[in-house]
């Protein structure tokens, strides 16, 4: 069994737009099977005791064919030609239900939408547009509106100056008038009133001359008088500064004279020293030679010795101990030391040893007992100065 009735089939596929916009395309069908017996026979024989299948396979065609026309159309063509879409979709799949005994009766494009707002964004773009369109009327309408009142206000601007030129021109005919004959009785009365201020500027100045004479007499006493004063201080300060200036100058000169003195006596003493010093040399001469020599003399035994430090044992034959000998050894050294210098310089070292230890001695018992000679303050002091006690090293 199979029924011949016809089958409302709604579907809502997504698709891809020739722009790549997917939208969502919802329509309605109408299908049923043809009453001709040969679309009954091939009906039955695909879906006999299958009614479900009619609607199945119809909606498969539908959303097939519309997928593919979509996809050669903008979104806007979508919008703006609905109906174009619907024949397009119903003639690409006549042939394929007229295959299986079915006849489609209708199809309707019932909405369009996507999911990214694209569709929403062509409405926008195209509401602003109208409001644009809707401004720029409004706006030219205001501007000309404006354009005639000012076009009116102009007229009646030129009217207004007309007559206020107008005005102006007769009031000042009837001012100049006016004016005329308030001159000629201002010019009277500006002629008594002058006669009447000269006298009293004549008199007016006669007093202030007998004022000002007395008041510059005054002033000229009180200058005097503060020029008076003000000269009295000024010698006054010049006599005190110059007072300041004579013992700034005598301490400077006596500070000066004291330096000199300073400076005279550490030169004399300097001078002593390196006289004492001169005469020390030219008598001692050969002491000091001899002081040198044994100066040089410790360092050379020094050396003399350094000798001994390379060598690690001594063996001693004989009754003699290795101290002993050793010794000997620099008392040999030594005396052939003194020989060379003596033979080179004629100075004896040995002697000049000797004999400074016999002086050292001699000086030191005449040292303990010697005391400085008394300075020249003291030597040139009155008879009734006190003695001072003799210093003591």
């Amino acid at each position: 069994m199979i029924s011949l009735r016809a089958r409302q089939i709604k579907m809502e596929p997504t698709a891809q737009s020739s722009t790549g916009v997917t939208v969502n395309v919802s329509g309605v069908a109408l299908v049923k099977i043809g009453s001709d017996p040969e679309s009954v026979r091939r009906a039955a024989e695909r879906f006999a005791s299958q009614d479900k299948a009619i609607e199945q396979f119809t909606t498969e065609q539908l959303e097939g064919a519309l997928r593919g026309v979509v996809a050669t159309l903008t979104v806007e063509e979508l919008m703006r030609d609905r109906q174009r879409l619907s024949d397009q979709i119903a003639e690409g799949i006549k042939n394929d239900l007229s295959s299986q005994g079915l006849i489609l009766d209708s199809f309707q494009i019932q909405g369009i939408t996507d999911q990214n707002n694209y569709i929403s964004a062509l409405g926008a773009t195209e509401v602003e547009r109208v409001k644009r369109e809707a401004e720029v009327a409004k706006i030219n309408a205001d501007r000309e509106i404006r354009a005639r009142q000012i076009a009116t206000d102009e007229a009646n601007l030129i009217e207004q100056t007309q007559l206020d030129k107008n005005s102006a021109a007769a009031k000042a005919e009837v001012g100049r008038a006016n004016a005329e004959a308030e001159q000629a009785e201002a010019l009277a009365r500006a002629e008594r009133q002058q006669a009447v201020l000269e006298q009293e500027a004549q008199n007016t100045q006669a007093r202030l001359e007998s004022e000002v004479s007395r008041v510059a007499d005054a002033n000229l006493y009180k200058s005097q008088k503060d020029a008076d004063a003000q000269a009295y201080a000024q010698v006054k300060a010049a006599q005190a500064r110059a007072q300041i200036a004579e013992q700034e100058a005598q301490a400077v000169r006596l500070k000066a004279e004291a330096d000199a003195e300073a400076v005279r006596l550490a030169g004399e003493a300097r001078a002593a020293a390196i006289s004492a010093e001169a005469d020390a040399l030219a008598k001692n001469q050969e002491a000091l030679l001899a002081q040198r020599a044994l100066e040089a003399l410790v360092p050379m035994m020094a050396e003399f010795a350094k000798g001994y430090d390379k060598v690690g044992n001594v063996t001693v034959l004989g009754g003699e101990g290795a101290s002993s000998h050793l010794a000997s050894e620099s008392a040999t050294g030594m005396r052939s030391t003194f020989e060379a210098v003596k033979a080179a310089t004629g100075i004896d070292l040995g002697a000049i040893i000797q004999g400074r230890a016999v002086g050292e001695g001699i000086g030191g018992a005449v040292k303990a007992n010697w005391a400085p000679p008394a300075p020249p303050a003291q030597r040139d002091a009155p008879a009734s100065a006190p003695k001072q006690a003799p210093a003591t090293e």
